[in-house]
């Protein structure tokens, strides 16, 4: 092994892996080089090397910032030291003996402060497994629908639904027996861009979307009438207006009203304040055309510095609308989660976190120390996807997550379980591996870089458990060695959507198949719609954009799919002759089915499932060609919910759910 593999290795850089299709791949150690110098570890001559190493080495020396361990086990420590004395949140505290490298097993999860001779420093002591949902409905089967918010009509135009939208969802849901609600990420997004609407590329995971707050929902009047007559949502037109929209409502504020905002905005702290001074900040230099904080001038590079803190100064009542703009979104999601739990949902919201942020949003800006700086994520290529992906984001990086003693992934996780009953980890292979970039180069010139699974996963559990929400781990692809087994023993869910879930003969597996612990889904916001799959409306898609396998045509395609609806017909197991292509009702209702009595205890659908619609939300791999997360409901939820069909296709997954699971 060379010095540089030496350094890969210590780093958590992985040279040789597999692909999807078992094929061995190397990365050159031209990429592992320059990775490792990105991650503040030069690797650019053998001495940078050796002083790296030697580095690694100092840190592995020192005691941690935190340590996680596990409610009712021995907590492993340096067997140099002999005596500990832990502080619990109540204040109590007591001397802990230490005896060949162990402390005592402390029984009951939380969060302590740990003395070590001159050291101190943070217990986490994790649950054996996240919270249960069966712990707070006995055993109910718990279904639902996911929603994607923008979507959502009401019956006053808007440009776009929010969460007094989802409010009036979650309420016409609970009436029919539903337990939760998947929505879409609702983190913030640039103020009022209406380019980067992307969920998934949001500018920070810490805080929300403002344009989906709702002042009705916090007893202030509600948003003027919009536009609200088109298929497809123009943010680039709504968001601003939105912003416009926003601003006379805090211009209005009593004076009473904006002293509570003010108030309830302290207990946000210094994360909070910073947000706003950047949302400020982004709407002045938008307006010049400069997009992100690594466009702007090189002084309000750094939040802490003069010109940030002259800025605050002189702009107090632009920063307190910001502030309020969190506050309203926060308050209204705070609202939607409550009514869904007064309504008797077991679960209510179930949230969605993004697996990064923004390069140039406002978690890099005020975390940068803790992120990776100077390279992406994405995937690697692979037969798939020959050119692998750059999504273009980053995360927080390993080093930074050790430094900081995990400060900003639980920051992370108590934000989004504050407003909901339970949080999906949006590519949570993330949590063990990711792929990463130097910024602006190919994935190709990319490598894993191994994360703390065992201590982020435990963490998760530890927040599960002191919110009492569910942790749903979206597992789809090619897992890690490993992280199957490790999620399942934490009590997290994992995703099984029918397209996947095939068997060895390669059909589709049936109901009693589902692992109990796991969400079963007739899809998700990035699959063909159960319509849209029976029809071939996903192929004309695949068609039209040069998407088709390499190796195949339309004609040939088409000819799987009739063979796959053979297939999944049969699984289904009805009686009535297979429906033809351009009749997916039957499918529809009978997907529904399959998935209610599956043995997973969830099940949820989207809801352009429930409607039986054939266009997707999004299509992987496209910016403009598809008309990504623009579509919208064709009439108010309430008019859709009363259709007949629709009505009878909702009964049918409440009515599945209510049977006995299917036997193993």
């Amino acid at each position: 092994m060379t010095e540089l593999h030496a350094l890969a290795a210590a780093i958590g850089l992985v040279r040789v892996w597999w692909d999807v299709s078992g094929r061995q791949q190397e990365v050159t150690d031209e990429a592992l080089g320059a990775i490792a110098t990105a991650l503040g570890y030069p690797a650019d001559s053998a001495a940078a090397i050796a002083l790296s190493l030697a580095r690694i080495e100092d840190e592995r020396q020192r005691p941690p910032a935190l340590l996680v361990a596990d409610a009712g086990r021995p907590i492993e420590i340096p067997s140099s030291l002999a005596r500990a004395d832990l502080a619990a949140e109540d204040g109590t505290s007591r001397a802990l003996a230490i005896e060949g490298g162990y402390l005592p097993a402390i029984a009951e999860p939380g969060y302590y402060r740990l003395s070590i001779g001159p050291h101190e420093l943070t217990l986490a002591v994790a649950p054996p497994r996240c919270h249960d949902p069966g712990e707070l409905r006995g055993e109910r089967r718990v279904w639902g629908p996911s929603i994607q918010i923008p979507s959502l009509r009401g019956p006053v135009p808007q440009p776009f639904g929010h969460f007094g939208h989802l409010d009036d969802a979650v309420r016409r849901f609970a009436a029919r027996g539903a337990d939760v609600v998947m929505i879409n990420p609702v983190h913030a997004l640039f103020p009022g861009h209406g380019i980067g609407f992307s969920p998934y590329s949001p500018s920070s995971r810490l805080f929300l979307n403002g344009a989906m707050g709702d002042p009705a929902l916090v007893g202030l009047p509600p948003l003027p009438p919009g536009d609200g007559g088109d298929a497809l949502i123009d943010w680039e037109s709504a968001l601003p207006k939105r912003l416009a929209q926003l601003r006379a409502v805090f211009k209005g504020l009593a004076p009473e009203f904006r002293s509570r905002v003010a108030t309830d905005s302290l207990a946000g702290g210094d994360a909070l304040r910073r947000h706003a001074i950047f949302d400020a900040l982004d709407v002045r230099f938008r307006a010049r055309d400069l997009d992100g904080w690594r466009t702007w001038p090189a002084p309000f590079h750094d939040p802490d510095g003069a010109a940030v803190r002259q800025f605050a100064a002189e702009n107090p009542d632009e920063i307190a609308f910001h502030l309020f703009v969190q506050w309203l979104a926060h308050q209204s999601l705070m609202a939607v989660q409550g009514h869904a739990r007064d309504a008797g949902m077991a679960v209510g919201l179930l949230a969605d976190l993004a697996v990064g942020v923004h390069t140039g949003g406002s978690d890099s800006w005020s975390l940068r120390q803790h992120l990776l700086d100077g390279l992406t994520i994405g995937a690697p290529p692979d037969p798939l996807g020959p050119l692998g992906q750059n999504w273009m984001l980053t995360t927080f990086s390993p080093r930074g997550l050790a430094e900081s003693g995990y400060a900003p992934w639980i920051a992370t996780l108590r934000s989004a379980l504050s407003r909901a009953g339970g949080l999906r980890i949006d590519h949570a292979f993330g949590l063990s591996r990711l792929w990463v970039m130097r910024e602006g180069h190919a994935s190709s010139d990319g490598a894993y870089l191994a994360y703390p699974f065992h201590d982020l996963t435990r963490l998760a559990a530890l927040e599960s458990h002191r919110a009492k929400a569910l942790i749903v781990a979206e597992d789809l692809g090619t897992k890690p060695g490993g992280f199957a087994e490790a999620i399942d023993a934490e009590g997290m869910f994992g995703m099984r959507v029918l397209w996947f879930e095939r068997a060895l003969d390669h059909g589709f597996i049936g109901p009693q198949d589902y692992p109990p612990q796991s969400v079963a889904m007739t899809g998700t916001h990035d699959t063909a719609t159960v319509a849209g799959w029976w029809t071939g409306r996903d192929l004309d898609w695949a068609d039209k954009l040069g998407r088709l396998p390499l190796d195949s045509n339309r004609e040939r395609e088409d000819e799987r799919r009739a063979w796959d609806r053979g297939l999944l017909w049969a699984t289904f197991g009805g009686s009535e002759p297979r429906p033809a292509p351009d009749d997916p009702a039957p499918a529809v209702e009978a997907a529904l089915r399959h998935i209610g009595r599956a043995r997973s205890q969830l099940a949820i659908a989207p809801l352009e499932d429930i409607l039986a619609l054939e266009e997707q939300p999004n299509l992987p791999g496209t910016i403009t060609e598809h008309p990504n997360w623009r579509r919208r409901m064709s009439a108010p939820l309430e008019d859709l919910l009363a259709e007949p069909d629709t009505a009878r296709r909702i009964e049918t997954l409440a009515a599945a759910r209510k049977e006995p699971p299917a036997e193993g």
